[in-house]
């Protein structure tokens, strides 16, 4: 978005929104694109960094306490289908799921760029709504889309939309977080209910219908993980536990520290819809896809100071703590049943929900 800028020439009509369509001219470099961008990115996105007007946004690095930091970057690719579904959309996806890689760094979430890959025969009105979803979400959390990119691919080589949301925030000195400092003793909470954000997008994909809503759990972390640090407590790792879900997370924590981890299915946090509907499709609710949620280790001591925290959070009013770092030279993610029985949580095989994020 870099080429925003006024169109002056009187003759060039307002974008039809509501029926019109992408079309490869959006994509040429030309007055059509320049026109898409200025009419729809730029209207909803707009800011005094994207309206600089360049091929780069000039950002300013806040200092923190007075001290410099460190920045943190992270980059993610948005393929969702469908587009739309319920409790958001691949807009405020894009939003939320960059905020939040940055956030479980430590790092507060200062910029955002945006690449689009579009689809030609496109509807443009599903296109406004999905920008200004994106809009209305970065203005929630107050890190703007400061510059980004525009491309039309030919109908039937892209799926609609795609999009590219790279993040950068700012991390404090002295603040490591990461998935090599689990050790054993340390406790293992999550923030809420799992899955939600996985079986809303088959529910819809599926035409399924179920005794009650199921919604996407998609929302930006940075404001609970704000929450948690400033308590000083000794946290060792923040994660989210997006494709994969909480077996994948865990597992990948696990290997990176040289421990193991036993959980507690009784603990953990689970809508009875969402099971149900697990359960019909077939799905182990632990690897299912969230875009809401936060797992958090942290030292013995601090768990339930961090559970108590994370409850008084809007985001956070199911949390549970759900259980416990151990020490094992295979590092095995185990659980305990309900039934009293024990098994492993292993990494998801193949592919249960392509296309959730």
């Amino acid at each position: 978005m870099g080429e925003v800028r006024e169109i002056r020439s009187a003759y060039v009509r307002p974008l039809d929104l509501k029926h019109g369509r992408v079309d490869l001219t959006h994509g040429s470099g030309g007055r059509a694109m320049v026109q898409l961008i200025a009419e729809l990115f730029a209207r909803h996105l707009g800011n005094e960094y994207l309206g600089q007007g360049n091929d780069g946004a000039v950002l300013p690095v806040p200092s923190i306490a007075g001290k410099p930091g460190r920045l943190v970057m992270s980059t993610d690719c948005h393929v969702v289908s469908p587009l739309f579904f319920p409790g958001g959309d691949i807009g405020s996806l894009s939003v939320h799921g960059t905020i939040n890689d940055v956030a479980v760094m430590g790092a507060t979430p200062l910029y955002l760029a945006a690449g689009f890959i579009l689809e030609e025969g496109f509807a443009l009105n599903d296109l406004a709504r999905i920008v200004e979803s994106m809009a209305n979400a970065a203005r929630a959390a107050g890190v703007p889309v400061v510059t980004g990119d525009t491309k039309v691919v030919e109908r039937g080589k892209g799926d609609g939309v795609f999009i590219t949301t790279t993040g950068v925030g700012v991390l404090p000195d002295g603040l490591q977080l990461g998935g090599s400092r689990a050790r054993p003793g340390d406790r293992v909470l999550v923030s809420g209910s799992l899955g939600d954000h996985g079986v809303a997008i088959m529910s819809k994909r599926e035409n399924l219908s179920f005794d009650a809503a199921i919604e996407s759990d998609s929302a930006a972390l940075h404001g609970l993980i704000a929450a948690l640090l400033a308590t000083g407590a000794d946290i060792r790792c923040l994660r989210d536990p997006t494709r994969g879900g909480l077996a994948a997370t865990l597992n990948e924590i696990a290997s990176q520290s040289g421990v193991g981890m036993m959980l507690h299915e009784k603990a953990i946090p689970l809508k009875p819809v969402v099971a149900a509907a697990c359960e019909f499709l077939g799905l182990d609710p632990l690897c299912v896809a969230n875009e809401g949620k936060l797992i958090a280790i942290c030292a013995a001591a601090d768990g339930e100071r961090l559970l108590a925290t994370m409850h008084a959070h809007p985001l956070g009013r199911d949390a549970a703590l759900i259980g416990e770092v151990i020490d094992d030279a295979h590092h095995f993610v185990q659980l305990t049943t309900a039934f009293g029985g024990r098994r492993i949580v292993d990494w998801l095989v193949g592919d249960q929900l392509p296309r959730i994020c």
